[in-house]
């Protein structure tokens, strides 16, 4: 027998719309309750003026699950919804941890858009940072240590030795601490 599935979705709802969400979620619990093995629903805002709403739903099992979510009333009531409700993240968890404890499986799907690409020109800039002076010091150590060999085993020595220092330490290192100015966001020490 299959274990209860609970999903959590989070939803954002275009702002000033509360009467129209809260109308939106009771119909579709009452279409929900109408199938088999529906076993309740719920939902929950971070705050009073909060745009984003934590939706639950539960059912007895898998297959009642993927009947309701195939269903044609599914369906209307999703279309019932279009521009004016959003879904950001997805949750499915079975058990009775659905409800209250760590999940003993556990499935996210985030529908959240990803944040497009910085500029190619902010992209070149951040590696720049790093790359010039870890380039000056490992050609100043190649020309220390093996100045007496062949042009292009020493550029294979150098290389060699930053592509991973560039890939695993210097680049995370520089992204993170510059992700405000590639997102276009204002400086950490100007925030209030």
């Amino acid at each position: 027998m299959s274990a209860p599935v609970t999903v959590s979705i989070t939803r954002t709802v275009s702002p000033g719309h509360h009467d129209e969400m809260v109308a939106w979620i009771r119909a579709g619990s009452a279409l929900a309750a109408r199938f088999e093995g529906f076993l309740g629903s719920g939902w929950v805002r971070p705050a009073t003026d909060s745009e984003e709403w934590h939706m639950l739903y539960r059912f007895a099992d898998a297959a009642s699950l993927a009947t309701w979510e195939a269903s044609d009333q599914r369906e209307w009531w999703l279309g019932a919804a279009q521009g004016l409700v959003g879904e950001s993240k997805i949750e499915r968890r079975t058990g009775i941890e659905g409800w209250f404890d760590p999940p003993t499986s556990y499935d996210v799907v985030d529908l959240r858009p990803s944040p497009p690409a910085p500029p190619r020109w902010k992209q070149a800039t951040v590696i720049f940072l790093v790359f010039y002076p870890l380039s000056v010091v490992a050609n100043w150590v190649a020309g220390q240590l093996v100045l007496d060999w062949p042009l292009p085993l020493r550029v294979l020595a150098v290389v060699l030795v930053m592509t991973p220092i560039m890939t695993y330490l210097a680049l995370p290192w520089i992204t993170k601490r510059m992700e405000w100015w590639l997102q276009g966001r204002s400086a950490p020490w100007r925030r209030t």
